[in-house]
Protein backbone atom coordinates (compact mmCIF):
# COMPACT_ATOMS: atom_id res chain seq x y z
CA UNK A 1 0.00 0.00 0.00
CA UNK A 2 1.07 3.54 -1.13
CA UNK A 3 1.28 6.02 1.70
CA UNK A 4 0.41 9.19 0.55
CA UNK A 5 0.35 11.66 3.31
CA UNK A 6 1.30 15.09 3.01
CA UNK A 7 4.19 16.44 4.63
CA UNK A 8 4.28 20.11 5.98
CA UNK A 9 6.66 22.74 6.52
CA UNK A 10 5.39 25.25 8.33
CA UNK A 11 6.89 29.47 8.48
CA UNK A 12 5.95 32.16 11.16
CA UNK A 13 5.67 35.72 11.02
CA UNK A 14 5.63 38.33 13.28
CA UNK A 15 3.48 41.55 11.97
CA UNK A 16 5.84 44.52 12.30
CA UNK A 17 5.13 47.39 15.00
CA UNK A 18 4.33 50.93 13.99
CA UNK A 19 6.89 53.77 16.01
CA UNK A 20 4.97 53.09 19.42
CA UNK A 21 5.48 49.28 18.87
CA UNK A 22 1.97 49.11 19.98
CA UNK A 23 0.29 48.77 17.01
CA UNK A 24 0.55 46.23 14.00
CA UNK A 25 1.40 47.97 11.22
CA UNK A 26 -0.55 46.15 7.98
CA UNK A 27 1.89 42.84 7.09
CA UNK A 28 -0.62 42.82 3.69
CA UNK A 29 3.22 43.10 1.15
CA UNK A 30 4.67 40.17 3.64
CA UNK A 31 1.52 38.01 3.35
CA UNK A 32 1.19 38.43 -0.46
CA UNK A 33 4.93 37.24 -0.55
CA UNK A 34 4.22 34.05 1.59
CA UNK A 35 1.10 33.01 -0.44
CA UNK A 36 3.23 33.48 -4.19
CA UNK A 37 5.07 31.21 -2.32
CA UNK A 38 2.33 28.84 -1.77
CA UNK A 39 2.18 29.05 2.36
CA UNK A 40 -0.96 29.12 3.73
CA UNK A 41 -2.10 30.63 6.81
CA UNK A 42 -3.49 28.06 9.83
CA UNK A 43 -3.06 30.15 13.33
CA UNK A 44 -2.31 33.58 15.17
CA UNK A 45 -0.53 32.83 18.27
CA UNK A 46 -1.01 35.83 20.64
CA UNK A 47 0.74 37.24 23.49
CA UNK A 48 -0.33 36.17 27.11
CA UNK A 49 -2.32 38.50 29.04
CA UNK A 50 -2.82 40.23 25.50
CA UNK A 51 -1.14 42.79 23.75
CA UNK A 52 -1.59 41.47 20.11
CA UNK A 53 -0.74 38.69 17.76
CA UNK A 54 2.74 37.73 18.23
CA UNK A 55 3.13 35.49 15.51
CA UNK A 56 1.51 33.88 12.22
CA UNK A 57 1.96 30.80 11.21
CA UNK A 58 1.67 29.42 7.86
CA UNK A 59 2.38 25.92 6.21
CA UNK A 60 2.71 24.43 3.02
CA UNK A 61 3.07 20.67 1.61
CA UNK A 62 6.67 20.06 2.06
CA UNK A 63 8.11 19.65 -2.20
CA UNK A 64 9.94 16.24 -1.82
CA UNK A 65 10.79 16.11 -5.70
CA UNK A 66 8.20 13.36 -6.82
CA UNK A 67 6.78 14.64 -9.51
Amino acid sequence: MSQDRVRWEYETLRPPREATKREASDPKAELNALGEEGWELVETIEYTGGGGTKYLVFKRPVDDGAT
